[in-house]
């Protein structure tokens, strides 16, 4: 089995993925320090697994630690990098924190690689460093323009150390720029668990539901969009994980040694058309008020998706109903968990 190392594994789209990474024959081997997970969501995911999953408990900003771990292991064939710090508005209060976290992770596991003469590499990079789109659907070659965060601008930044890196031959890399991860796994026991208050709208949308925080503030609905709210391309987190591992099977063979994929559903859905989808998939009422605009959303934002269906064969399945029900499942399972 190849060895693939998977920083931030045991996080949400992390802990799917190494489902998934299983399921087609990988050995999955996790970096995670728990920053953005708790570690019941590790048990659950060696329950839904069937066996033991190794697991490093360390921070990618620590050189020592992870060189510690590509040598324990030997014979690591690739890595799938996640781990990294993901609020936007908190990127914005605290950009130098982003900058020394994500950047210096990402430089790390360049040098291990490097070191340890590991080739392949999957990058969690984000639609973010599209900023504020000139035209939708958005596809790989668009300008970035990722000054709106700093958050978005570390993935641009990233992106760019990464390639740069790959023009040596030293490694091949994939970029996966992904638009917006929802949902969770079907049997309800692992899914998105924000720490604090959430940033994404979807485990907003779930816990207002719960009744665990207050009422959904929707913010704005006199956008130029057919209903006047944003819109957003959101994909079940399964059908992401999937991408992770056809990007790797397709690094095995790939002639270019670095490239842009964006991971999406190519399909635009209005904050309002998913409280509506979630609320007919649930039989549930979401407690909701109308505020202002908030600063720097971007009104429509969806992916062009003809490149990774072409190249990598790999296209998105679940519908947002599917997602928006298995969100509530796995909220549904966490009530007595402190969230």
């Amino acid at each position: 089995m190849k060895k693939i190392i998977v920083t931030g594994g045991a996080g949400y789209i992390g802990a799917h993925t190494v489902l998934e990474l299983l399921v087609a024959g990988y050995e999955p081997i996790i970096i995670d320090n728990f920053s953005n997970t708790k570690p019941f969501m590790f048990d659950r995911l060696c329950t839904l697994a069937g066996r033991a999953i190794t697991l490093y408990q360390g921070d990618c900003t620590d050189a020592d630690f992870l060189d510690n771990v590509f040598q324990t292991e030997k014979n690591i064939t690739g890595v799938i990098h996640f781990a990294a710090l993901k609020a936007v508005g908190e990127s914005v209060a605290e950009p130098l924190r982003y900058y020394r976290n994500n950047l210096l992770a990402t430089l790390n596991i360049l040098s291990a690689m490097e070191k340890h003469q590991v080739q392949d590499l999957v990058f969690s990079s984000s639609a973010t460093v599209y900023g504020e789109p000139e035209q939708c659907p958005i596809s790989e070659t668009a300008i970035r323009q990722p000054a709106t965060s700093p958050y978005g601008a570390t993935k641009a930044m990233a992106e760019d150390i990464i390639a740069d890196v790959a023009k040596t031959g030293a490694i091949k890399a994939v970029a996966l720029r992904y638009f917006n991860p929802i949902g969770a796994h079907a049997s309800g026991m692992i899914g998105e668990l924000p720490l604090g208050t959430p940033s994404n709208l979807v485990p907003y949308i779930t816990q207002a539901t719960a009744g665990i925080i207050p009422p959904l503030t929707i913010f704005g609905t006199d956008y130029a969009t057919l209903d006047g709210s944003c819109v957003r391309d959101f994909i079940h987190v399964v059908d992401l994980a999937k991408a992770h591992v056809a990007t790797l099977k397709y690094l095995a063979t790939a002639k270019e040694n670095y490239d842009t994929f964006n991971v999406g559903t190519g399909q635009g859905t209005s904050v309002l058309e998913l409280i509506k989808t979630f609320e007919e998939a649930t039989g549930e009422t979401v407690p909701k008020n109308v505020g202002d605009r908030r600063q720097g959303d971007i009104p429509v934002c969806y992916a062009n998706v003809a490149k990774i269906k072409t190249t990598l064969g790999w296209q998105a399945e679940a519908t947002v109903a599917d997602a928006l029900k298995d969100a509530w499942r796995w909220q549904s399972n966490l009530k007595e968990i402190e969230v």
